[in-house]
């Protein structure tokens, strides 16, 4: 094959995986820590800050914070639980705190934590928030169970903020992604769907979920979200991309059709659950235009990987738009 072939026969690598990867392991933790992955991350100052999600021997998971000024080395780890589970006040927590997502809320001064919170009754979606992550106020479960993969949009619309979640109901015809709108980060309501999980042999069918929060760009609001694909082998968690309107978060603009990050290496083919790349936080560099993907490999350690802004965003103009847009005005009054 003439090698001019050969290089257009190739998928376009838009995230690049780090050298050091993975560059967070249990081995890293000061106290005992069976695993840890899925780390909510955002620079505040001058520091990259991940909130781990860190798994004992019980099964069950709290958060951890570790600080890195160069977010690649050099971590250094809260010597304790930094938001521990408090099933006493919070009942819902009985069984764990999980994969946090981290949003700035400019007009609050306040990162907005969603977190799944762990229930005998089943996963839901609880919010915290915190300036400095050191203390913390939750604002409790804000939807029922079974929910999760939740992160809050950084500004409001109109006088609204919105929230994409992933609601599963028994006897549901899959796990869609949807958007709700709230006055006040506690009463949720005006729900619907905004991406249907595909069915079939797509890699997306069934079963999809937000990876980390809506990042806000010149073209629209870029999502990473996963599809699960179920395979003799077993599930294997992909990412794909998705282009929302600035004003109008539950218009769909465009929507890759092919997954464009999925498992490939050791580290995330084998784990605890193998076969995942699960990302719970992204930063943009808005100098550079780079983006830094944390993202939990099999389910057993934080890994890195990069894009470029202009990349994500060139690819996704190439992609279809929804067939079927459905619009709501979102500035409305609640």
């Amino acid at each position: 094959m003439h090698p001019e072939s050969k290089s257009h026969s190739r998928y376009p690598e838009l995230f690049h995986r780090h050298d050091d990867n993975p560059i967070l392991t249990a081995r890293d933790w000061p106290y005992p820590a069976h695993s840890v992955f899925n780390a909510g991350a955002c620079q505040l100052g001058a520091e990259t800050i991940l909130l781990v999600r860190v798994e004992d021997r019980r099964g069950h998971s709290h958060l951890s914070v570790a600080r890195s000024y160069d977010g690649v080395s050099d971590w250094r780890i809260d010597p304790q639980p930094t938001f521990a589970p408090d099933p006493a006040n919070f009942s819902e927590e009985a069984w764990g705190v999980e994969d946090a997502r981290l949003t700035w809320a400019e007009d609050r001064g306040q990162w907005i934590i969603a977190y799944t919170a762990f229930s005998p009754s089943g996963p839901l979606v609880s919010l915290a928030e915190t300036k400095d992550f050191v203390t913390f106020s939750r604002l409790g479960p804000v939807m029922p169970p079974e929910d999760k993969d939740a992160a809050v949009f950084p500004r409001r619309f109109g006088d609204r903020y919105a929230m994409i979640h992933r609601p599963v109901s028994p006897g549901s015809s899959g796990a869609h992604i949807w958007l709700s709108l709230s006055p006040d980060l506690i009463h949720w309501g005006d729900h619907h769907i905004l991406l249907h999980a595909r069915r079939g042999s797509w890699w997306d069918a069934n079963k999809i979920g937000l990876s980390p929060p809506p990042l806000e760009t010149s073209e629209g609001w870029l999502l990473l979200y996963h599809g699960v694909r179920v395979t003799a082998g077993g599930c294997l968690y992909r990412l794909g991309l998705a282009l929302l309107d600035l004003e109008d978060p539950c218009r769909v603009l465009r929507r890759s059709d092919e997954w464009i990050f999925a498992p490939e290496m050791p580290y995330e083919r084998q784990g605890d659950v193998n076969g995942v790349v699960f990302p719970c936080g992204w930063i943009l560099d808005s100098a550079s235009g780079v983006i830094r993907l944390y993202y939990g490999g099999a389910d057993s350690c934080v890994a890195l990987a990069t894009a470029q802004l202009s990349d994500l965003l060139s690819y996704m103009a190439a992609c279809p738009a929804p067939s079927c847009r459905q619009s709501k005005d979102v500035t409305m009054s609640a």
